[in-house]
C-alpha cells in the first residue's frame, strides 16, 4: 500500500531517531541515570519562564476567537513586523512584515521555500556533514542533493568545490551555520567568499542562485563568537529559522523564514512561498505559538547559554583528558568527535557497551566521526564521564 518513494525512508529510517529509542529501551532495563543519550538535540534547559507569563497572559487578554482562529497563511502581521523590528534591531537590516513568513518550525520553512523554488531534476547544493533530512526535504519535490566533501581542516566550507559543483541546474545553496552536527559558526570571510562565488557562476550561467540560510542554532554561539546575518552578504538570500533551540520549544513547532527585498523577484517568492505554506498542509504557523513568540521578543527572552557553555567546557574537556580528538563547538550543542577507529559505526556499537549512545557522522555525509549532543543535563555529563574512559581504554587511548 505504501509508495514506492516512501520505502526506502521506511527502510532506513533516521538514525538519530532510533538512537533515541534505544535509549528509552535501554533506560527501562538500567535506569534513565545509567543510560548517557547523547542522540537527539533535545533541549534539556527548560524554556525561558516568559513563555509560560505570556500564554497565561494571553489567554486572558486576547479574545479566544483570535487566538485559536485562522490568520494569513503568512502568519499574525503584527507578529511579523514585530520579528522584523527585532531583526533590524540587531542586525542592522530593514526587514518589515512583507519580508517574514511564519512556519511550523524550521523544517516547515525549508520545505515551503523548496517547494517554491524547485521544478524535478533541480540541484541543491550543501556541504558536509549536513542535517540528515536535507536530502528528504529535497526530493520531496523531485530535486538532487549535491554534497560538497568535507574541509577535515576546520570544516568551512569548500568554495573551491562549490564553484565547481554548480551548473546550469543548480537552484540553491543550503548552509547551516552555526552548524549542525560541528558547532562550527560560518565566519565572515566564508560568507563573503561564497557570495562571489554565487555572483560569478550566476553570471556565467545567467541565473539567480538562492542561498537558503538555515538557522536553528544562531543565538547558541559561545566565548564572544558572532554569528554574521547571511543576507548583508549576498542579495539572493533566505533565511530559515526556528525557536526549538533558541526557547527550548522543538514540539511547538514554531519559525520563520525572511524573505528580504533584495532577492530576485521577492514579491513573486514571498506570494509562492505563502501559497505554499498552505497547500502542504500545514495552512498557518501555529496560532497560540505566534502570540507567545511577539511577548516574548517584547520581553527579550533569551536562552540560558551559560548552561549550555557548562555543559560544552565539561564534555570537551572530559573527552579530550580521555584522549579522543574532537572539534572544539563554537556554536550549536553538538560536539564532533573523530572516531578512534575508521568505522565509526563499529565504534558507537561498541560504545553501547557502556550505555553511551552517539550518533555516527555517516548519518550527516561524514563517515569516521560521531556526533555527541551535550543539550543533556550536566548531571549527566559528569555521570558518563567514567564510561567514556572506559571506552578510552578499550581503544587504548588512556592507560588501563
Amino acid at each position: 500500500m505504501i509508495s514506492a518513494k516512501m520505502k526506502p525512508l521506511v527502510e532506513n529510517n533516521s538514525v538519530i531517531r532510533q538512537m533515541f529509542e534505544e535509549g528509552k529501551r535501554l533506560a527501562a532495563i538500567y535506569g534513565s541515570e545509567n543510560v548517557y543519550d547523547f542522540s537527539l538535540g533535545n533541549p534539556n534547559v527548560p524554556a525561558p519562564e516568559t513563555v509560560k507569563e505570556s500564554i497565561l497572559e494571553i489567554l486572558e487578554e486576547e479574545e479566544s476567537t483570535f487566538v485559536h482562529g485562522y490568520m494569513s497563511n503568512a502568519g499574525y502581521e503584527d507578529v511579523r513586523g514585530t520579528i522584523a523590528d527585532s531583526l533590524n534591531t540587531r542586525f542592522g537590516t530593514s526587514f518589515g512584515a512583507n519580508n517574514i513568513l511564519m512556519t511550523v518550525g524550521a523544517a516547515s520553512g525549508l520545505n515551503v521555500i523548496l517547494k517554491t523554488i524547485l521544478d524535478p531534476g533541480d540541484e541543491v547544493i550543501t556541504f558536509a556533514p549536513y542535517f540528515v533530512e536535507y536530502g528528504n526535504y529535497v526530493r520531496n519535490y523531485d530535486g538532487n542533493l549535491v554534497v560538497i566533501p568535507p574541509n577535515f581542516i576546520d570544516f568551512q566550507p569548500d568554495l573551491a568545490e562549490l564553484a565547481k559543483k554548480i551548473t546550469a541546474r543548480t537552484k540553491a545553496v543550503l548552509i547551516n551555520t552555526p552548524n549542525n552536527p560541528t558547532g562550527v559558526v560560518y565566519s565572515e570571510e566564508t560568507l563573503k567568499q561564497m557570495a562571489g562565488v554565487l555572483r560569478q557562476k550566476g553570471q556565467e550561467l545567467h541565473q539567480n542562485i538562492m542561498l537558503i540560510s538555515d538557522e536553528p542554532y544562531r543565538e547558541l554561539a559561545y566565548d564572544g563568537v558572532k554569528v554574521p546575518y547571511v543576507t548583508r552578504y549576498y542579495e539572493n538570500t533566505v533565511v530559515c529559522y526556528s525557536y526549538s533551540k533558541s526557547l527550548s520549544l522543538p514540539g511547538e513547532r514554531i519559525g520563520y523564514l525572511v524573505i528580504p527585498d533584495e532577492l530576485k523577484d521577492s514579491e513573486a517568492v514571498f506570494a509562492a512561498a505563502t501559497i505554499a505554506n498552505r497547500v502542504l498542509g500545514s495552512v498557518n504557523a501555529p496560532s497560540l505559538m505566534q502570540r507567545v513568540i511577539k511577548r516574548c521578543i517584547e520581553k527579550n527572552a533569551a536562552v540560558n547559554l551559560a548552561a549550555y557553555d557548562r555543559n560544552r567546557n565539561l564534555l570537551y574537556e572530559g573527552l579530550k583528558a580521555c584522549g579522543f580528538f574532537c572539534v572544539r563547538p563554537q556554536g550549536a550543542f553538538y560536539l564532533f568527535m573523530k572516531s578512534p577507529i575508521a568505522d565509526e559505526k563499529e565504534f558507537c556499537s561498541q560504545a553501547e557497551k557502556y550505555r553511551l549512545l552517539l550518533v555516527p557522522g555517516s548519518s550527516f555525509a561524514c563517515p569516521g566521526y560521531v556526533r555527541i549532543a551535550y543539550c543533556v543535563s550536566y548531571e549527566q555529563i559528569e555521570r558518563s564521564m567514567a564510561a567514556f574512559q572506559s571506552l578510552a581504554k578499550e581503544y587504548g587511548l588512556m592507560g588501563g
